[in-house]
C-alpha cells in the first residue's frame, strides 16, 4: 500500500522541484515508510511506501536494469509468488528478495502491457518507458475494479497523476473550478462517481482501464470487462463447492504480508465469512476489530463477539463516542470529495483502533454488491412493472429510486444560474445508461448490481476504506473483489441472489456451514450513525450556521427558501430529510475545507 505520484510533459518541460515535493508530501499519510522518485526530461515517477511485503527490498521506484524503465505502484499483487516463480523458471533474475513491484517491472519487460490481466491485486501503477528515446512514454493502469485511485490532470500538454486529488492541487498553479456536471451528479447520486470530480480538469481512470500517454496524445482502453460475463443456470451444491473454493483462495492470498495484520468484524455474514476462512489457515488467532455505540439501533458489537468467540479470534473493541462530527471535516480533507454517507465516520474509528496493533486488515466490502445484500435491491423489485421497462426508463427508475435529489427535487433547490448551466446535463444519461446497456443481457437483479459494481463501489463504498484505512496507514484487502470471485458472481443468475425479498439467497445457505445459521441468517444492518437526529437535537445550531452563513457555497448554488425549508421540516420533525441535509453539510465541508472557484453566475 503506498500513494504515487508524477507528470508526463509532451513539449519536454520539467515541473518545478517544490511541486514534485509537494505531491510527495500530500501522501505521506499513504506510505509513511519510505520514498523515492525517478526523473527523466520531462518526466517523473515517484511514490509513498507504507511497507508491507519485502520491507528492507522493497524501494520503489524500481528501475530496469538499463535505466529506461521505471515502475510505481499502490496496492498490492496477491499472487506476486506464484508469477515471480514462473518468471525464476524462465530465467529472469531478481534484485530483491519477493517484492511485488519487482515482479510488475520484469511482466512488463517481458510482455508489455499485456501482463495486466495476470495480476490478482488491487492497484494502481505507473510505468515510465523510454526504450524508444524518440518516444518516451507513460502508462497508467488500475485493477479491475478501482480498489486503489488513481486521479489525472491533463491540459493538453502535461499530465499529472496521483493517487488522491490533493497530489495533484500541490502540482496545478491555480485552484481548479468546481465542477458543475459534477456537482448535478453528486446531487443525484449522493457520492461523485467516476470519472468525474469535482475539481474541473481532474478526473479518475476508471477501473480495469489504462492510459497510455505520449508526445502525441493519450489512449485510453479497457483490459477487463466485467459485462463479458455470460449467466448460466446452476445447481446449488456445485456453485457453493466453487465460491467457497474460491472465497477461500482468495483470503489465503490476502493474508500475504511481513507485517502483522487482522480483520475488521462486524458479525454481519460477509465479515464473519471472511474471518472464519482467515482463521482456517493461521495457527494463532486472528486478530479482529470493532467498534460500538451506546445506542442499541446502531451497535454492532454483541455480534461482533458472537463471531469472535465462534472464531476464537483475539478481538479488540472500543465503544465510541456517539456524535463523531467532529471527525468530519478530516474525513472529507482524506476523501478529497464530499460523500454524503455517513458510514465513513465510523470507519474511521475502527481503522484507528486496529492501526494500533497491525498494518493490513481483511474486510467483508463487496459481497453486498456482489451477491444482492442491501434492502434497497428487494425493494425497487418488489415492482413487478420494472420487468417491462426499457433501458432508458429502467435506468431512471434506479437513480431515482436509490439516489438522492431526483431531477425534480433538484429543480426545486438549484440556483436558476445554475439549473440553466446544467439544462444539458443528465446523470441518469450521461452517467447510468451507458452502463446498463452494457449490461442488457444480464437479469434486472444482476443489471442493478451491475450498476453498483460500476459506479457506487469505485466512487463510495471503496473509497471508504481506502481513504479511512490510509488516513491511519492501515491497508485494507477486499477477498470478495477477488476477479475469479467477481466473474462467478455475474455468472450466477439473480434467481442464486435475491428470491422472494430474500437477499444472498444462496450465499448465506453456503456459508452457513462455515459459520452457523445464526450469523448467516442475521437481518443486515446498517454501519452507520445517527445523523439525522443530532441535526435535530445537539447539532441543530451547528448545521444552521453551516449551511446559512452568508459565505457559504450553499447560498451561491442553491435556492435559500428551499434550503431553509429542507431544514426546518428535517427539525420540526414534519419530514425525514436526513440523506439530503447530510449531503449537503459534507459539501459546504469539503468546499471550505478545499475552496474551489465558482464560476460566476
Amino acid at each position: 500500500m503506498c500513494g504515487i505520484y508524477g507528470y508526463f510533459d509532451r513539449a519536454g518541460g520539467e515541473l518545478d522541484a517544490r511541486a514534485l515535493q509537494a505531491m510527495d508530501a500530500s501522501l505521506r499519510h499513504r506510505g509513511p515508510d519510505d520514498s523515492g522518485i525517478w526523473c527523466m526530461p520531462g518526466a517523473a515517477v515517484g511514490n509513498r511506501r507504507l511497507s508491507i511485503i519485502d520491507i528492507a527490498g522493497g524501494h520503489q521506484p524500481f528501475v530496469s536494469d538499463d535505466g529506461r524503465i521505471a515502475l510505481v505502484q499502490n496496492g498490492e499483487i496477491f499472487n506476486h509468488v506464484e508469477l515471480r516463480r514462473e518468471l525464476q523458471r524462465e530465467g529472469v533474475r531478481f534484485a530483491s528478495d519477493h517484492s511485488d513491484t519487482e515482479v510488475l517491472l520484469r511482466l512488463y519487460e517481458r510482455e508489455g502491457l499485456d501482463f495486466l490481466p495476470r495480476l490478482n491485486g488491487m492497484f494502481a501503477l505507473a510505468v515510465l518507458d523510454r526504450r524508444d528515446p524518440e518516444r518516451p512514454c507513460l502508462h497508467l493502469a488500475r485493477d479491475r475494479i478501482g480498489v486503489k485511485p488513481l486521479y489525472l490532470h491533463d491540459d493538453g500538454t502535461r499530465l499529472l497523476f496521483g493517487s488522491e486529488i490533493k497530489a495533484l492541487l500541490g502540482a496545478l498553479p491555480s485552484r481548479p473550478r468546481l465542477d458543475l456536471p459534477a456537482l448535478q451528479h453528486y446531487l443525484a447520486f449522493n457520492y461523485v462517481p467516476p470519472p468525474w470530480t469535482l475539481f474541473s480538469g481532474v478526473r479518475h481512470l476508471e477501473p480495469g482501464c489504462v492510459l497510455s500517454v505520449d508526445a502525441r496524445g493519450a489512449r485510453q482502453r479497457r483490459w477487463w470487462n466485467l459485462a463479458e460475463q455470460q449467466q448460466a443456470p446452476q445447481e446449488f451444491g456445485a456453485w457453493q463447492e466453487q465460491f467457497l473454493g474460491l472465497l477461500d483462495d482468495a483470503v489465503r492470498l490476502r493474508m500475504r504480508a511481513d507485517v502483522p495484520f487482522g480483520a475488521f468484524l462486524s458479525g454481519g455474514v460477509d465479515s464473519s465469512t471472511v474471518v472464519a476462512l482467515m482463521a482456517r489457515h493461521l495457527r494463532e488467532p486472528v486478530r479482529s476489530f470493532c467498534i460500538g455505540f451506546d445506542d442499541p439501533r446502531f451497535d454492532e458489537s454483541p455480534y461482533a463477539r458472537d463471531a469472535a468467540r465462534r472464531f476464537g479470534t483475539l478481538h479488540r473493541e472500543r465503544i465510541v463516542q456517539p456524535d463523531l462530527l467532529d471527525a468530519w471535516p478530516g474525513v472529507l480533507w482524506h476523501c478529497d470529495q464530499p460523500h454524503g454517507d455517513a458510514s465513513f465516520l465510523p470507519t474511521l474509528e475502527v481503522a484507528r483502533l486496529a492501526a494500533q496493533e497491525v498494518k493490513v486488515v481483511l474486510t467483508g466490502d463487496g459481497g453486498d454488491e456482489l451477491f444482492a445484500g442491501y434492502d434497497k435491491y428487494a425493494a425497487l423489485l418488489a415492482d413487478p412493472a420494472l420487468q417491462g421497462l426499457d433501458d432508458e426508463a429502467f435506468a431512471h427508475r434506479l437513480v431515482e429510486g436509490t439516489g438522492l435529489f431526483g431531477a425534480q427535487a433538484r429543480s426545486q433547490l438549484l440556483q436558476p444560474w445554475l439549473q440553466q448551466r446544467l439544462r444539458d446535463v443528465d446523470s441518469v444519461r450521461d452517467v447510468a445508461l451507458p452502463w446498463l446497456r452494457q449490461a442488457g443481457h444480464f437479469d434486472r437483479v444482476n443489471q442493478m448490481l451491475y450498476l453498483d459494481m460500476m459506479l457506487l463501489l469505485p466512487g463510495n463504498n471503496l473509497v471508504k476504506p481506502d481513504r479511512m484505512g490510509m488516513a491511519v496507514s492501515l491497508e485494507a484487502r477486499t477477498p470478495f473483489l477477488d476477479w475469479r470471485m467477481m466473474e462467478l458472481a455475474f455468472r450466477s443468475p439473480g434467481t442464486t441472489k435475491l428470491v422472494d425479498g430474500d437477499k444472498k439467497h444462496w450465499f448465506k445457505r453456503a456459508v452457513q456451514p462455515l459459520i452457523g445459521e445464526e450469523l448467516a441468517m442475521r437481518r443486515k444492518q446498517m454501519f452507520t450513525v445517527p445523523v439525522g437526529e443530532w441535526f435535530r437535537g445537539p447539532r441543530k445550531a451547528w448545521l444552521h450556521d453551516l449551511l446559512f452563513a452568508e459565505d457559504a457555497l450553499a447560498a451561491r448554488l442553491f435556492q435559500p427558501a428551499r434550503l431553509r425549508q429542507l431544514f426546518e421540516q428535517h427539525v420540526d420533525g414534519s419530514a425525514n430529510h436526513t440523506r439530503e441535509l447530510r449531503a449537503l453539510a459534507a459539501l459546504e465541508i469539503w468546499a471550505r475545507r478545499f475552496q474551489p472557484e465558482l464560476d460566476p453566475a
